[in-house]
């Protein structure tokens, strides 16, 4: 049992909620392998028809702990991808429940998703430019699935929040709703996925996936190679240091 999640399981909906409020629910390199390993044994369940991912509190999930369990980088990108690929590859539809800030590798989290609902007042944010990073978690490939290149650059490169509304209207997710109409939504959802004809579910999950995200595998291992190097740089130390210290990086001329 992971103490960084909660599940619950309800008419064939399982509910992964990330549980670490008291760090944005950032999570470290354990839960990624978790959070995989929870959706390939849902999806291997018969019992369970639906997966819903949400955060715990005030937000959904603000990426990677920078603060917390140490890692070598291979083995952070590695899990991090893990989860993606799980997602992507399961049977069963997977359901984002984004109810406040998403950023960083929780971008790919909920864009993985097959179906991507979000709070009037929540945000996606892309920071790695910012702290010497390119984009992971398939961002790379799955922001512009959903956005086009122009806005993904946009997004990547300068490094600006895109709050519900706007991310609607780019075609970034499903749905927005206000804050307190967003489990209704999300469950009345879950509910319809649930009692419909799961191998037809499969079959579409796949036909859109390899129309759209034929690209994911290359971009996953282009981000890792990428990042490896990038997490060694100073221009990411100080990227760190001057997000941790609350002040403007530095970065080397």
């Amino acid at each position: 049992m992971s103490e960084d999640f909660l599940r619950t399981v309800e008419s064939g909906v399982l509910t992964i909620t990330i549980a670490r409020p008291q760090r944005m629910n950032a999570f470290g390199v354990r839960a990624a392998w978790d959070l995989a390993r929870f959706i390939s044994e849902a999806d291997a369940d018969p019992g369970i028809r639906v997966v819903i991912i949400t955060g715990e509190g005030k937000a959904f999930c603000t990426g990677a702990d920078l603060a917390g369990e140490a890692a070598e980088p291979q083995e952070a990108l590695d899990a991090v991808n893990a989860y993606v690929r799980a997602i992507v590859a399961a049977s069963i539809p997977v359901i984002a429940k984004v109810n406040g800030p998403c950023a960083g590798m929780a971008v790919g989290l909920a864009l993985a998703a097959d179906l991507t609902f979000v709070a009037d007042t929540a945000y996606f944010l892309l920071p790695f430019v910012g702290i010497g990073l390119v984009p992971d978690a398939g961002t790379t490939a799955l922001v512009p699935a959903a956005i086009g290149r122009t806005r993904a650059m946009g997004m990547a490169l300068l490094g600006e929040r895109v709050y519900g509304p706007e991310a609607l209207a780019a075609g970034m997710v499903t749905a927005v709703r206000p804050a307190e109409e967003l489990d209704g939504a999300v469950a009345a959802a879950a509910a319809k996925l649930a009692s419909g004809p799961r191998e037809a579910i499969a079959a579409t999950k796949r036909a859109m996936n390899a129309s759209t995200l034929a690209g994911l595998d290359d971009a996953l291992r282009r981000e890792t190679d990428d990042q490896v190097v990038l997490l060694q740089t100073d221009d990411h130390k100080e990227g760190v240091a001057a997000m941790l210290g609350k002040r403007a990086a530095r970065f080397a001329d």
